[in-house]
């Protein structure tokens, strides 16, 4: 593989919470030969990510994590993985975590965006430059039109555009980055709890309310929310939101072109092209 134009290629510090991207991440920094470090956040990130040269530390632990990155003279750090909101009452910081707690805990009265921020700052005042999990990955996001063979239908599409409306209005709100629509009707919008876990929750309701193998309609639609750091925070879809919107009796799955990760693009499209679904980008 060449150098990612988006990339510094200098040594990278990736801050690994839960799921797949953080995963990814560093399989492309392995095989592109960039130095990587890995912060592995206790509670959150894949045991996998040991693989790694790195360390494990609390999410409270900001001086150590800081010292770490600078012991192993890391350039560049990236944000990656699924982290859910703290009790901040329950953390145990460091000295450095301590000191930086009141002006934390104040931003996330703001919303998770503004907590993000705040984040972003400590580390880039501290001279690391930030990168986007799509720079790294060489901007593997979702392009417009169909990725795969399937096409939506007129309706579908339709489903589509509105629960990209509503993810987005949702997200001017800071509550999350998706939404479900079938034949119109709003049938979900993600908070707190995930992609996965609101397209259970949408197999769990009544058939009549949303489609099944044998008449797939309707879709997800996931869209950054308009207030959001993308270096941090951009929407992912991979394989499994792929076979979970099957199940969830969903047509299909879509977001805005550049703006949507794609975990495995081959994964992604063996598994819509099998199961029927349309992965479908809407340019902005």
């Amino acid at each position: 593989m060449t150098p990612l134009s988006g990339s510094s290629m200098g040594k990278l510090g990736l801050i690994a919470g839960g799921g797949d991207l953080p995963l990814t991440i560093a399989a492309r920094c392995e095989a592109e030969g960039r130095e990587l470090f890995v912060i592995r956040l206790a509670g959150f990130a894949d045991p996998h990510m040991a693989r790694w040269p790195g360390a494990a530390f609390g999410m409270a632990e900001i001086g150590h994590i800081l010292k770490a990155l600078k012991a192993a003279r890391c350039e560049a750090v990236c944000f990656a993985g699924n982290v859910s909101r703290p009790d901040f009452k329950t953390l145990r910081p460091d000295l450095k975590g301590a000191t930086l707690l009141p002006g934390i805990v104040a931003a996330a009265t703001k919303g998770d965006d503004a907590l993000l921020r705040k984040i972003l700052s400590i580390f880039e005042d501290e001279g690391y430059a930030i990168e986007g999990a799509d720079d790294i990955l060489g901007g593997e996001t979702l392009g417009k039109g169909a990725l795969g063979r399937i096409k939506p239908t007129a309706a579908q599409l339709a489903d589509l555009t509105k629960a990209l409306h509503v993810a987005e209005k949702a997200g001017e709100l800071d509550i999350g980055q998706g939404a479900i629509v079938v034949d119109g009707l709003v049938l979900a919008v993600e908070a707190q709890e995930g992609t996965d876990a609101m397209l259970t929750r949408v197999a769990g309701l009544p058939a009549d309310l949303r489609g099944r193998p044998t008449a797939l309609k309707g879709a997800l639609g996931k869209a950054p929310k308009p207030i959001q750091d993308l270096r941090v925070d951009m929407p992912v879809i991979g394989p499994r939101t792929i076979a979970l919107a099957a199940e969830a009796g969903l047509a299909g799955v879509g977001g805005v072109a550049g703006q949507l990760i794609l975990i495995d693009r081959k994964a992604i499209i063996a598994a819509a092209d099998g199961l029927g679904l349309f992965v479908w980008g809407v340019e902005r």
